[in-house]
């Protein structure tokens, strides 16, 4: 009986330690998904980029290396 009882603690935290970090990264992934970029024009064409993938030169956003030309 004793046996059954440890065993089945054994099991309850492996379940919880695993089903922790499932958890942890889900929370993670949906603040990742939340978050907002910010979106600023090219400023030789007007193109509406992220400023996370835009070149800034001279405090200009531009969307590729030829409208930074």
């Amino acid at each position: 009986m004793i046996k059954l009882v440890i065993f089945a603690v054994v099991l309850f935290l492996i379940y919880i330690v695993f089903f922790k970090k499932s958890r942890q990264n889900n929370i993670t992934k949906k603040n990742q998904d939340n978050q907002i970029e910010t979106m600023s024009a090219c400023d030789k064409c007007g193109t509406l980029i992220s400023k996370n993938e835009a070149i800034l030169s001279n405090a200009r956003y531009y969307c590729s290396k030829e409208c930074l030309k």
